[in-house]
């Protein structure tokens, strides 16, 4: 059994500015770890992520009622809220088009935090990954359902592995059973 808890002491600011990729020069290795997109021939994408607060929690509903097969209550979008900088949209010309949400635990038997995924994007699992490194977080989870290879398939290309099966883990969606999958982050090396 895990306990979910919010970060400590964190402060949503009423108007946080949004993290553009296209203002950094380097995206492999830089702070977010992006690539920068490409549309077309030569064509760059500017995505940009920015926090979920109050105000803009309704563009994550949306996103997950068109999205997905099963629907979240109440507690999903409060741990989202309570989550911090691990939670963040993804906005193309001021268009919401995808998001992360995760959900901070700690735990058994140690005082230790892992973190949770509960929906997301390729740029924003990347975005994850760095937070989680840099502030010393070991195990990044989430569950898929046996059936969706795709998605199965992508976490593995980001390091994830299978390590139980639950079944009869979704009540109203068929295959009931799900997987659980995770990956183990190494901190980043602090500088001298």
């Amino acid at each position: 059994m895990t306990a979910t808890f919010p970060l400590p002491n964190v402060i949503v600011s009423p108007q946080p500015s949004r993290t553009t990729l296209s203002e950094s020069k380097s995206y492999r290795g830089s702070k977010h770890a992006f690539e920068k997109p490409r549309m077309g021939v030569g064509r760059e994408v500017s995505i940009s992520l920015d926090g979920v607060r109050d105000k803009n929690i309704m563009q994550l509903k949306k996103l997950n009622i068109a999205l997905f097969p099963v629907r979240y209550n109440d507690k999903y979008y409060a741990d989202a809220l309570a989550s911090g900088e691990f939670t963040k949209l993804a906005y193309y010309s001021d268009i919401c088009v995808g998001a992360i949400a995760c959900r901070l635990e700690k735990k058994e038997g140690g005082g230790q935090v892992r973190v949770y995924i509960m929906t997301l994007g390729t740029k924003l699992l990347n975005h994850v990954l760095d937070l989680c490194s840099k502030q010393n977080i070991s195990e990044v989870y989430l569950h898929v359902q046996t059936n969706n290879e795709d998605a199965i398939n992508f976490y593995k290309k980001f390091g994830f592995e299978i390590t139980e099966t639950i079944h009869n883990y979704y009540t109203n969606i068929t295959p009931p059973d799900c997987y659980v999958l995770t990956r183990h982050t190494t901190p980043s090396p602090t500088k001298k």
